[in-house]
């Protein structure tokens, strides 16, 4: 297995609210773990929602009894939306704050994802890329009940808000997929300032291209291509060849 990963506060932004954790080692039962959370709330508060529901998570991972993966992981996310809505409570300064979160884990040639939010994952084959999850996001959701077209949901000036959050509510409502990888796939996490500011078809060829490149870094290129787009948001953005054979 292989990963690279890399995060960025953009061009614009002065606070970095993403926040990426990778891990080809085992995770408590979990025998690897990809993470990207895009915080929300103040100055402060998206960028601390996002580390400490992430480092929430791990901590509950790690000492999780289960071997089923789709509950280990669920239990994570729980406790990462319990640690930030119980801080958000204690500080005023926090109230309100959220963070997105998408998750994956590989066991044998299967790939489990949960994502809250509208931070996604993608997978990619020979032939094209293609997104897993769902966005939680109002303009999504417009779209999937024929409200909106896709091509007038990319622009909108609406599509950063979003429906569902870790650590808005008492409760966290959480999606899950699964689906077997084979030989010359690979996937990616990322957060909207990635996949706002470069084309569905770029993400593609800067992927193809510096995999097809032994020394190259899609996370690191990707994160280029944003930049170089503008930058309107921090990006955070972790890619992940499931039969790699070189550690990054």
């Amino acid at each position: 297995m292989k990963a690279f990963s890399a995060t960025d506060v953009g061009m614009i932004r002065q606070v970095n609210q993403d926040f990426i954790y990778t891990s080809l080692e085992p995770v408590g039962n979990l025998p690897n773990l990809f993470v990207v959370a895009d915080g929300m709330g103040g100055h402060a508060a998206g960028d601390f929602a996002s580390r400490y529901g992430v480092t929430a998570m791990i901590e509950e991972i790690s000492k999780d009894e289960n071997f089923n993966p789709v509950k280990i992981i669920r239990n994570g996310i729980s406790a990462a939306n319990s640690a930030i809505l119980d801080a958000s409570l204690r500080d005023p300064e926090l109230a309100g704050m959220g963070t997105t979160m998408v998750a994956a884990t590989v066991l044998g040639d299967y790939l489990y994802v949960a994502n809250v939010g509208d931070s996604r994952l993608y997978l990619m084959g020979d032939a094209d890329i293609t997104q897993i999850t769902q966005d939680h996001s109002l303009i999504a959701e417009m779209v999937r009940i024929g409200e909106l077209e896709q091509e007038d949901a990319e622009h909108h000036p609406d599509k950063n808000i979003i429906t569902r959050a870790v650590g808005t509510e008492d409760n966290v409502q959480i999606d899950f997929f699964d689906l077997k990888v084979e030989k010359g796939q690979v996937f990616m996490l990322c957060s909207d300032g990635l996949y706002n500011m470069v084309e569905h078809d770029d993400i593609y060829r800067i992927l193809k291209d510096t995999l097809n490149n032994k020394e190259g870094d899609p996370a690191a290129e990707l994160m280029k291509a944003a930049n170089a787009a503008g930058g309107k948001d921090n990006i955070g953005v972790i890619v992940v060849d499931p039969f790699g054979d070189e550690v990054e």
